[in-house]
């Protein structure tokens, strides 16, 4: 967080990756984003000095927040759209990941859950 007249207050925080996410895949495309936003002289929009997750999704919206992809599926749609992680991570790599995450999202759509067993194996 950045305090006016405080030279040395400065950081970035990022809090979107998951716990189970590639590490060297992850820092590769935030360096790649953050170079990128340097090379071009992206402007940040003003930190959050909101608790953020205590809000409704409808105050979050309002504010100007947008909201992250809910499952991977998502993610990989709109992973697949941007060209920053082609980029960052090779064609070969990108393609192999999409292809992978793809493979798994099927295997997860597909599995009976217990709370479907529950829920509806008696109708």
């Amino acid at each position: 967080m950045y305090t006016p007249n405080k030279a040395s207050s400065r950081r970035v925080e990022i809090r979107s990756p998951d716990s189970a996410c590639n590490p060297y895949l992850t820092f590769a495309v935030l360096l790649a984003a953050g170079l990128r936003g340097i090379e071009k002289g992206y402007t940040l929009p003003p930190e959050a000095e909101d608790d953020v997750w205590s809000l409704t999704s409808a105050e979050r919206r309002a504010m100007g927040y947008k909201e992250l992809p809910s499952n991977l599926d998502s993610a990989l749609r709109e992973m697949e759209k941007s060209e920053l992680v082609a980029e960052a991570l090779g064609e070969h790599v990108f393609d192999f990941f999409l292809r992978n995450k793809r493979r798994e999202w099927e295997e997860y759509r597909s599995h009976v859950t217990p709370f479907e067993l529950k829920t509806y194996l008696g109708l």
